[in-house]
């Protein structure tokens, strides 16, 4: 229970200075971080009694406990704190970017004698260019493959020297690198090449082709014809790429036009990149939490996160709104850039027609994002409300077991549980189980039996200890119940299944069976099996949980048979002991790799000695 005499107090004595606050509710949580020209009147906002708060932040209100501030000497210096501490705390209720994490980028090794060009995942603290970022790496490859063919600048960590004996890589022999590492090339030309490839990867091909005319020209007056090719060839391919781009500004400007479109709890966004008057890219993300938040909130939220973790911040910023915080975040990006930055909104023109384009495009990727929802809604939540009807259940089984068992010729019998929750697999709840009493002919439905008797008394056994130690939450491997027991067989895997549920008290879990010959699911109690279609969504997630049981326990089986068809053999070895055989299992895998171990190699092995090697070998040779 929140202490509001506490909070009181705190609102009392907030400054009126800049800073960051953070909310955090009853477990020291931070539920939200949000910064302020004015603390204290921005904090108080939060607690006044007013019916103008978003849903969101009234559901986040509810449940604020505490508050922490950090004071700082400007609203500038509060937007970046804000943006550090949102990134690495995620709070719930801030807007967040999707995947930002995962952003690839073309790197340039500037601060090499020789540099080259690299791909990377997210943003070092070096002297090197970074260009980017990516969506994905057949970007940033096709990208780079697209360079070399132009500009053949090095790749490779090899040692650049003078020998014409090295032995120079692939990229030499296909005419994508010069060969720096057999001294093939003059220090300035290739520094040359390098501006080349920054102005190319920058988009500014205009001064790019002028450069490369002019080196032409030049290399042609010193009759250095090879050379004047080879810059004559550089200025076709450039002027080649440009054909295929569409020049959408007269003013031939710098501009990045943001569009955006909201739906639920994502928002699509759309980037159009203006270079020097030519459309050089387009990206498109995805915001999440967005679901009653005002969309001036979150192009703000955008442009913190994609800007802070950007390699270029053009001139200006078109938007399809006007924003609050317009003009600090122009001050902050404006100091990223080392020149002015303008944020406005076009009204009219060539610049409105961008932004209607760049809306569309993101109402199109709006569309991707509703159909994918939808389809993920049907294989999940869609497909326990249909499971739900056909099993006659009052609730949806949120919580989803599967049982198996595996016996390969009869040996090693196994058994496995797979948990699904709102029908996607929880990994960390799965369970294996190695059987016990079944060194004759196998039966599936002890073996059944067992594996669920054991899983479920464990459970029992965890909840009484939990409630005795006054713990009224659940955190043992086995405490947290289902919704719904799902076996992988017929009838008798099945009755075996509720047999062991009724006897241990927890006949109120309902149990089915799915029989892999004819993909028919029984019901306690009834002989005959469900009338599910085949194409039923109920049934697809049905036979993804079986599927994933009985992989879960082959895969269990298999390194299990392999375990011991290694161990029994190496039981016969003098001075070999369990651990050992563990050690070497571990190191070498197979039989086959131990027997063609040399002695020092098995001498290495943790907990080897000399002795124990020359046994081992001996054994086998």
């Amino acid at each position: 229970m929140r202490n509001d005499d506490t909070i009181a107090e705190k609102l009392k004595n907030l400054p009126h200075n800049p800073g960051v606050y953070i909310m955090k509710d009853i477990s020291n949580e931070i539920l939200y971080i949000g910064k302020a020209i004015s603390l204290k009147n921005r904090v108080r906002q939060y607690f006044q009694n007013s019916s103008g708060h978003a849903l969101r932040i009234s559901v986040m209100i509810e449940k604020i406990n505490d508050f922490e501030i950090i004071l700082t000497d400007s609203e500038l210096e509060a937007l970046i704190l804000e943006y550090n501490l949102i990134k690495k705390h995620r709070p719930k209720y801030n807007v967040a970017l999707k995947d930002d994490k995962s952003y690839s980028y073309i790197k340039v090794t500037i601060d090499e004698e020789y540099p080259r060009l690299l791909f990377t995942r997210g943003i070092a603290k070096d002297n090197a260019k970074y260009y980017g970022p990516y969506l994905s790496t057949r970007d940033v490859r096709e990208t780079l493959e697209l360079i070399r063919d132009i500009f053949p600048i090095r790749s490779c960590n090899k040692k650049v020297g003078n020998s014409a004996h090295s032995r120079p890589c692939l990229y030499f022999q296909i005419n994508q690198c010069m060969g720096l590492c057999r001294g093939n090339i003059d220090k300035d030309d290739y520094k040359l090449m390098v501006v080349q490839v920054c102005r190319f990867l920058e988009g500014k091909h205009e001064i790019l082709l002028k450069d490369l005319r002019d080196r032409m020209l030049e290399a042609a007056d010193k009759l250095e014809f090879e050379r004047a090719v080879v810059f004559r060839n550089r200025v076709a391919s450039v002027e080649r790429i440009m054909q295929g781009q569409k020049i959408v500004s007269k003013d031939r400007r710098d501009y990045d036009i943001l569009a955006f479109i909201k739906y639920k709890n994502e928002t699509a966004s759309q980037i159009f990149f203006v270079r020097e008057g030519v459309l050089t890219g387009t990206k498109q993300f995805v915001l999440e939490k967005t679901e009653n938040v005002e969309m001036g909130e979150i192009i703000e939220a955008f442009i913190k996160q994609f800007y802070m973790s950007a390699t270029f911040v053009p001139a200006n910023i078109l938007l399809q709104q006007d924003i609050e915080d317009v003009n600090v975040l122009s001050d902050w990006l404006t100091q990223i850039r080392g020149s002015r930055v303008r944020i406005r909104v076009p009204l009219k023109g060539e610049k409105k027609g961008l932004l209607d384009m760049a809306m569309r495009n993101a109402e199109q990727k709006l569309n991707e994002i509703i159909h994918k929802s939808a389809m993920n809604y049907e294989k999940t939540i869609g497909a326990l409300e249909e499971l739900a009807k056909y099993i006659g259940l009052e609730h949806i089984p949120i919580r989803i077991e599967g049982f198996d068992v595996s016996n390969l010729q009869g040996t090693d019998s196994v058994g496995s549980m797979v948990v699904f929750e709102a029908g996607k697999p929880v990994f960390k709840d799965y369970r294996r189980f190695k059987i016990k009493g079944m060194n004759s002919l196998p039966d599936d439905y002890s073996s059944i039996a067992q594996v669920v008797e054991r899983r479920f008394k464990k459970g029992i056994e965890e909840k009484s200890n939990l409630e005795n130690d006054g713990k009224d939450f659940q955190v043992g491997k086995f405490s947290k119940m289902p919704d719904l027991v799902m076996v992988d067989g017929g009838k008798g895997q099945l009755n075996a299944a509720a047999s062991v549920l009724n006897n241990i008290g927890l006949q109120y879990i309902p149990a089915i069976g799915l029989a892999k010959e004819n993909e028919e699911v029984y019901v306690e109690g009834k002989s005959t099996p469900l009338d599910i279609p085949r194409d039923s969504s109920a049934l697809h997630l049905l036979q993804r949980i079986r599927d994933e049981a009985h992989r879960f326990a082959l895969t269990y089986h298999r390194n299990l048979r392999k375990s011991t068809s290694l161990h029994s053999v190496l039981e016969n070895v003098s001075n070999i002991g369990k651990k050992r055989r563990i050690a070497l299992f571990k190191h070498f895998g197979s039989i086959e790799a131990i027997k063609t171990a040399s002695i020092e190699e098995l001498i290495k092995i943790n907990g080897m000695n000399k002795k124990s090697a020359h046994s081992l070998f001996e054994y086998f040779h």
